[in-house]
């Protein structure tokens, strides 16, 4: 009988834990990583240049580039500056922006990524791609996925607050993205993978059902994990898809409608979810949703985030074009602009019950 199986991309390592960058030159090392210790690592020029001058006495033969912010241009000046040198690997040392460009430069030179996050704000610090700024507005750019991912739950803790609230609505929002992802295989026969599935919506249950507060390293620990396991059912599936329905297309339409105004990407996502999931008719779920979202102090109004109904309706509506040929409950309904205005009217009333 042939024994078939499949290899899935994910890091050698995954250090979640207090303390973890204390030996980060031994446990690249021990994984044989980086034996000789030549690292090329990205900063920013805030928490990663505090970092630095807490981390580079353990690591002497480490070379700093800080990077200005997460654009395309500047990924690309640094993998111009890092492919003058002879290293064993990158390492992205903060927060999303600045592993996003590590991702892509590294991806650039050839080089395996080493993702050291400063804060949980969103699921991209494992995913197999760089989101980046562009001429053209933000695009989305296929990376190797990292070769090992180190979360220090201290360093975490030390974080403001509303990034960690943010990847707690970004987690939520897997639970949506995967109901959607069912959706467009029953109307649509869109191909489905089971375990990128099965993973990126226990990641968001997790998250969802945990009852500590972003004041516990028990819930820390659980919200890094769930967004590491959403990266890697990204890589699984070869697409966001696990990970991206309609919370994630209502987010991309007040990026681009609202650029100077957008809340942070978890808070979008958390109330694209919560709304999708009652569009779906999923009252039980989008109640649950909306009460572990407060409890964690992320909006599930857009009042909340500083929009007005009326502009929350023009972002549902305009949030299909975000994403085109992507399926989700806002394609499957094709909602009025007067539809979506009664929908969310009741989306209101409901969890104001």
């Amino acid at each position: 009988m042939p024994v078939l199986t499949r290899l899935i991309p994910s890091p050698v390592v995954v250090d979640i834990s207090a303390g973890a960058l204390d030996d980060l030159a031994g446990l690249l090392a021990d994984q044989r990583i980086s034996a000789s210790g030549k690292l090329a690592i990205a900063i920013s020029g805030g928490s990663g240049a505090r970092l630095r001058r807490r981390l580079a006495p353990a690591l002497p033969g480490a070379e700093w580039y800080e990077v200005g912010g997460g654009t395309l241009d500047e990924a690309i000046k640094l993998a111009d500056a890092m492919k003058k040198g002879h290293y064993d690997a990158v390492v992205g040392l903060g927060g999303g922006k600045i592993i996003d460009c590590a991702k892509f430069a590294a991806a650039r030179i050839g080089l395996p990524l080493v993702a050291v996050a400063t804060n949980l704000s969103h699921d991209g610090l494992c995913s197999p791609v760089a989101t980046l700024d562009n001429d053209a507005g933000r695009g989305s750019y296929g990376v190797p996925n990292p070769i090992a991912v180190v979360i220090d739950l201290d360093i975490i803790r030390e974080a403001p607050v509303r990034f960690v609230r943010s990847g707690i609505g970004d987690a939520i929002s897997n639970i949506s993205a995967v109901a959607d992802w069912e959706l467009a295989h029953r109307e649509t026969s869109e191909a489905i993978d089971g375990l990128a599935a099965a993973m990126a919506r226990q990641a968001g249950e997790a998250v969802l059902r945990h009852p500590g507060s972003v004041s516990d390293d028990a819930f820390l620990q659980v919200l890094a994990e769930g967004l590491v396991l959403t990266g890697i059912s990204m890589s699984v599936a070869g697409d966001s898809r696990p990970a991206s329905g309609a919370c994630h297309e209502i987010n991309h339409a007040f990026d681009i409608l609202f650029p100077k105004r957008a809340a942070s990407h978890g808070e979008q996502c958390g109330l694209g979810a919560a709304f999708a999931t009652h569009l779906r008719g999923d009252r039980e779920t989008a109640g649950l949703m909306v009460e572990v979202l407060q409890r964690h102090g992320l909006p599930v109004t857009p009042g909340e985030m500083g929009f007005t109904d009326a502009e929350f309706v023009q972002a549902v509506e305009f949030a299909p074009k975000t994403r085109p040929g992507r399926y989700t409950i806002l394609e499957h309904l094709d909602l009025s602009t007067d539809q979506i205005r009664d929908a969310y009217a009741d989306y209101a009333e409901t969890i104001s019950s």
